[in-house]
């Protein structure tokens, strides 16, 4: 079993940043491969970025290509979302998720799942 704790949300201005966390618990964090997804209200959950077990991969969806970058520290266990030059179309129920290896873009390959944090960002 792999626990995830995301943090990091709030309320922010357009044109701002946040950075959220994906703390994990249980087995071993690095062999897993973690997604960021977000879900806004009347919306199907959509993929944001991914990063391999190894942290030598990313993706991202088109909508935040350049103004979201994921990253990893194995050591701390935890996943990073730095989110720059927010939108209010950003806003959104942000959730990690994991699974061994590599996740990729479908939220249907992975295991387990975070609690979500709230990002509002206000135009």
């Amino acid at each position: 079993q792999v626990q995830l704790v995301e943090s990091g949300g709030g309320l922010v201005q357009a044109g701002g940043s946040l950075r959220l966390s994906c703390a994990a618990s249980g087995r071993t964090f690095s062999n897993y491969g973690v997604g960021w997804f977000r879900q806004a209200p009347g919306k199907e959950r959509e993929f944001v970025a991914d990063i391999r077990w190894s942290g030598g991969g990313t993706n991202y969806a088109d909508s935040v290509q350049d103004r979201f970058t994921i990253s990893r520290d194995n050591t701390k266990n935890t996943v990073y979302l730095q989110m720059n030059s927010l939108k209010p179309e950003d806003t959104a129920v942000y959730y990690c998720a994991a699974r061994p290896a590599y996740g990729g873009r479908d939220p249907n390959n992975y295991d387990y799942w975070g609690q979500g944090t709230q990002v509002t960002v206000a135009s």
